[in-house]
């Protein structure tokens, strides 16, 4: 089943929400990367937010960075989502493995640290991107951006996030969901929603239970009229070319173009996100310089 974002929002306007399954995201960034049980989760989850507030940007052009560097072991972990919600990521340190937490989870925070920031870049089309940048409270991501929202986007927000391992490294489930107080939300419809979100279970262990966005969202906005606006299928999705790596190398400096013609073998580039390989020759390269 693909992953999806369904959102909502209730009748008075006075709060939304989003919700995702991104199971198949997560299982397909695990094959990529080949990431550990601990950097699956810490990845996934970072995926899902990245999905999740990519989504609410308004145009197509727009896209959306995250990145988390709690200097842990895991190291700095990317993720980029367009503004449909495709998105795409990689940690450092893929195959970091840590022991279960003290609450015998997979200890996301112990990898991901606690000393250092999120970091949110929205490119809107519009020259300079907007940069926000919040530091971590724990590490477990989903804390640390309902911190952010609430510092640098002054939007009260609950962000829970959750991916289920199995023994054999497979995702038995992923997702989460983002839940915002709009201007003029009363404090009952406040009180009546905080209650709801400290009742109900965790949002990856209701995915695997086999719930879909309306059961999770219904527990969520209990007590209060909604509706669901859209559903849209979203996917791992990497926009790297061999174009855009020739350009980019076309774009060195002298001196490294320089280095690179003196090794006299042809030029590999990876990308970061998905893995794959071009190969280029040095005298493509100068040619593309020659027409920049």
């Amino acid at each position: 089943m693909s992953s999806y974002i369904t959102r909502a929002v209730t009748e008075d306007g006075s709060a939304r929400i989003l919700f995702a399954d991104t199971t198949e995201i997560v299982s397909d960034a695990a094959a990529i990367h080949q990431t550990s049980k601990t950097m699956t989760a810490a990845l996934g989850r970072c995926l899902t937010a990245a999905s999740l507030m990519g989504s609410l940007l308004k145009d197509k052009d727009n896209s959306l960075t995250f990145q988390i560097n709690g200097g842990g072991p895991a190291g700095k972990i990317v993720c980029v989502s367009d503004y449909k919600g495709n998105v795409r990521g990689y940690a450092e340190n893929p195959q970091v493995e840590l022991m279960p937490n003290s609450a015998g989870k997979l200890d996301v925070g112990g990898a991901v640290g606690k000393n250092g920031n999120i970091t949110i870049i929205k490119d809107m089309g519009m020259g300079e991107p907007y940069v926000g940048m919040c530091p971590l409270v724990s590490g477990e991501i989903g804390e640390d951006v309902t911190q952010y929202f609430a510092v640098s986007e002054q939007t009260p927000t609950i962000c829970a996030l959750g991916v289920r391992v199995n023994q054999d490294h497979c995702v038995k489930s992923a997702g989460g969901f983002l839940l915002q107080v709009l201007p003029g939300a009363e404090d009952t419809i406040i009180d009546r929603l905080e209650a709801n979100i400290k009742r109900i279970s965790s949002v990856s262990a209701m995915i695997a239970q086999g719930k879909r966005a309306e059961d999770v969202i219904s527990a969520v906005l209990q007590g209060v009229a909604y509706q669901l606006f859209d559903e849209f299928d979203i996917g791992y999705v990497c926009t790297c070319s061999r174009e855009r790596y020739l350009n980019a190398l076309a774009g060195l400096p002298p001196q490294d173009l320089d280095e690179l013609a003196a090794q006299k073998e042809p030029v590999e580039a990876c990308c970061h996100f998905c893995g794959k390989k071009y190969h280029f020759n040095i005298e493509e390269i100068l040619q593309r310089k020659a027409q920049m």
